[in-house]
């Protein structure tokens, strides 16, 4: 800025310069006449007196013009201050809602609505703030009043999302289904569904939600085998008293899923308990083939039923040539010999469990058959014994 004053004075002075060396040799003459007057003057005063005429008449004329105009421009800097100062009221609203200020954040928000323009922006953020305050007549207030088209879609995200953290799952859902009609489909609309099924119990929309979800990524792998886990295990109960369904919805399942211990375990109950052991012995059996696990060892002698457990025993003495060590195998061939009524092989396997056991729980469960089985014996001496350690082990665990 001072460059340019300066520049802008020596053109001046440059001008001045000029008009003196041309006025030198300029000898007109200006002769004003308004009877009975007469006013003789040179071209020279002539000119610098219209300049100064000009510039008279125009310092007037913005005078005037300004004065005029002033009502206008006040009102214009009162529109500007208010706009900054909503601006900064909502700069504010933000701030203290990630810092944790919710009825800061409110307040904020209500004073940044002196800008119109601010309020889908401000409305979002209070009604955020209330929810957070459990506030919900409050938040659903803020929520009615964004009104702008361009701000439906987050506003019926964000009731979405808030109604779910608040448990309402069928407000989120009805939001989603209206987000839907419009023909949105977004990955957070998805998770926020999951969210609302789950409270809901609808167990067969979390599995697809959730398949959908592992599809693009958007859920953690970890979280994704608890959810299908879940989801699957209260279908399955679902269907308690229908073999045929249950069998059904079994066959519907992944191979990952069907592989898991947990679901093969509840399974293979739940069709023991509805007197269909032969099905259930094939699920434990197949889930064993993927995943050894000591729980569908546990479980496979119930699946004999009141039948003959000859060929489930034949089968456990095949995985024994391959396990010769493997204690829960040693209880399970245990259990079916006592099915079988084969009391010395029974006591064989039952003892070898017992030696080999490295855990408490399988440690009580072999006494108690050994008791069981004594008890079949007519030894009630050695019955008590092993009742006596069972009860010994239950304190320890």
């Amino acid at each position: 800025m001072a460059i340019r004053g300066l520049l802008w004075l020596a053109l001046l002075f440059v001008i001045a310069v000029v008009f003196a060396l041309a006025g030198r040799f300029d000898t007109g003459q200006v002769l004003l006449v308004y009877p009975p007057y007469r006013v003789d003057i040179s071209l020279n005063l002539f000119i610098v007196a219209l300049v100064v005429v000009f510039i008279v008449l125009y310092a007037a004329t913005r005078i005037i013009r300004n004065i005029w105009r002033m009502p206008q421009r006040v009102a214009a800097y009162r529109a500007r201050s208010r706009v900054v100062k909503a601006q900064a009221a909502l700069r504010d609203a933000i701030g203290n809602l990630y810092a944790g200020r919710f009825s800061r954040a409110e307040k904020a928000a209500r004073d940044s609505l002196a800008h119109d323009a601010n309020r889908g922006a401000a409305g979002l953020i209070a009604a955020n703030a209330a929810h957070r305050m459990h506030e919900y007549a409050r938040r659903d207030e803020w929520l009615a009043k964004i009104d702008a088209p361009d701000w439906q879609d987050a506003r019926l995200m964000a009731t979405a999302d808030m109604r779910a953290d608040g448990r309402d799952a069928d407000g989120a859902l009805a939001a989603l289904l209206e987000i839907q009609s419009q023909g949105g489909r977004r990955i957070h609309a998805q998770q926020i569904a999951l969210r609302a099924q789950q409270q809901l119990k609808n167990w067969g929309e979390v599995l697809k939600l959730v398949k959908t979800l592992e599809k693009r990524e958007a859920i953690h792998p970890a979280v994704a085998v608890r959810l299908r886990q879940l989801a699957a295990e209260n279908l399955l109960r679902d269907r308690r008293h229908n073999a045929d369904a249950l069998l059904e919805l079994w066959n519907s399942l992944s191979p990952a899923e069907r592989h898991s211990p947990r679901l093969a375990d509840l399974a293979a109950e739940l069709l023991v308990t509805l007197n269909r052991p032969q099905d259930a012995r094939k699920i434990v059996e197949e889930g064993l083939a993927q995943n050894w696990d000591a729980r569908l060892l546990r479980r496979y002698p119930d699946t004999a039923g009141g039948g003959d457990a000859l060929p489930l025993i034949q089968k456990a003495e095949g995985w024994q040539k391959e396990r010769p060590d493997d204690a829960d195998l040693m209880f399970t061939l245990g259990r079916l010999c006592l099915h079988q009524q084969l009391w010395g092989k029974a006591q064989a396997f039952l003892e070898a469990a017992l030696k080999l056991a490295d855990n408490e729980p399988l440690k009580i469960r072999s006494h108690r058959a050994l008791a069981r089985l004594h008890e079949q014996l007519g030894d009630a001496a050695k019955a008590s014994e092993h009742y006596r350690e069972s009860a010994l082990a239950m304190n320890v665990v």
